[in-house]
């Protein structure tokens, strides 16, 4: 976890407990924690780059971006393992140095590329078998803030 200088996240089921609204006028809600919104924000501020990469094409995925100030987004992912390559090379980085957090099936291929696997407690089995790190709170209530918390950790050791 020392060498970790990027996290890139799958949203839905991450920063999200997998759960969707939907109005009654067609409007879709996402509920985002306020842990994981620090988390990410504490990971910025330590320099450490974030990416988010949703196999939804949601503009709830730009406004939780944009409130952020996160840049690097990848929305109507269906190939995150690529989506992840190409987040590597833009930064900079070799795939060693980036932690990918995911929690099915879909995310698999990129949390085999990543120096580090993360996935939430509440993930799906295929997911948490590849992890390296498994948070203790599910998607999208604090499994992102204890996924930074370990990582700023270790760095401090």
């Amino acid at each position: 976890m020392t060498g970790i200088k990027a996290i890139a996240l799958d949203v839905d089921g991450v920063l999200t407990d997998g759960g969707i609204w939907w109005g009654p006028h067609g409007e879709e809600w996402k509920r985002f924690c306020f842990a994981d919104i620090m988390g990410v924000s504490r990971a910025r501020r330590a320099g450490i780059l974030v990416a988010l990469f949703s196999g939804e094409d949601s503009p709830l995925v730009d406004r939780f971006a944009s409130k952020l100030g996160i840049t690097d987004v990848e929305k109507g992912c269906k190939d995150k393992a690529s989506a992840l390559r190409r987040f590597a090379q833009q930064a900079g980085l070799d795939l060693s140095e980036i932690c990918f957090m995911g929690d099915d099936i879909n995310d698999v291929p990129a949390m085999h590329l990543a120096g580090l696997a993360a996935a939430p407690a509440n993930a799906q089995p295929v997911a948490l078998q590849c992890a390296g790190f498994i948070s203790s709170s599910s998607g999208g209530n604090g499994a992102v803030r204890e996924l930074v918390e370990a990582v700023l950790a270790a760095r401090q050791s």
